[in-house]
């Protein structure tokens, strides 16, 4: 297993990418994850994330196709998802962030859906099907803020922080919320207040406990009988 490791890192970052693409969506979403906090509530900040989301979307796109799934589908929802969120960006009416967080809530629903495909086809998992376990999480995580976003969109008093408590959350702190709430570690400083809200938050758990019980744990029990196959 050491061995693995190490040819693993000793190919550097191409030769991986290469070998394991679900490596390429995971590192883009931690990217983006970490630039909103830095880039902040600003005209260019929220250029820059549409550019940097806009390159999750095209990630994901590439990965899709490279597991034989469905790529047409996905397609169209990166396309109508990308075209509603320059249209915000330029015009800043709220219905089309509205539309914009619905279409990258389903895209990223599909796109996890295609890679638990892919991580469950076989009964022996490879290094890239334990990357893409990884992205497939981010991705169920990215899925279900988008909706707490549509939902704050659509009811303003659905969710109340810690401070400032009569203003709408921001992105980080939604993510913040559906961290907490896919991994069932509580709701941190942001509470659903309206049932809309609330109902999502049900789902969310839910979803996390099967994630876990269903694809984590049989990819771990997999790798304790046959290890990993690079």
């Amino acid at each position: 297993m050491a061995e693995k490791g190490a040819s693993f890192l000793q190919r550097g970052l191409p030769g991986v990418l290469r070998r394991h693409p679900s490596t390429l969506l995971l590192l883009v979403q931690l990217i983006e994850m970490m630039l909103y906090p830095v880039t902040g509530d600003t005209g260019v900040g929220r250029t820059l994330l549409g550019l940097v989301g806009a390159l999750v979307l095209l990630t994901a796109l590439g990965l899709i196709r490279s597991i034989a799934a469905h790529v047409w589908y996905a397609g169209i929802l990166a396309v109508l998802a990308v075209a509603f969120n320059l249209a915000w960006l330029q015009f800043g009416w709220l219905s089309l962030k509205s539309w914009e967080a619905g279409l990258e809530a389903a895209f990223y629903f599909y796109t996890a859906y295609a890679l638990i495909r892919y991580i469950l086809r076989d009964n022996r998992p490879t290094t890239d099907e334990m990357i893409a376990a990884a992205a497939t999480f981010t991705l169920l995580v990215w899925a279900f803020t988008n909706l707490l976003v549509l939902c704050q969109l659509l009811q303003p008093s659905a969710f109340l922080g810690a401070s400032e408590a009569g203003d709408p959350r921001s992105w980080s702190e939604l993510m913040f919320l559906s961290f907490a709430l896919f991994t069932n570690t509580g709701i941190g400083t942001v509470v659903p207040l309206t049932a809309a809200s609330r109902a999502i938050g049900d789902l969310e758990m839910f979803a996390g406990v099967m994630y876990l019980a269903l694809v984590v744990s049989r990819l771990v029990g997999q790798v304790a009988a046959q290890g990993v196959k690079d």
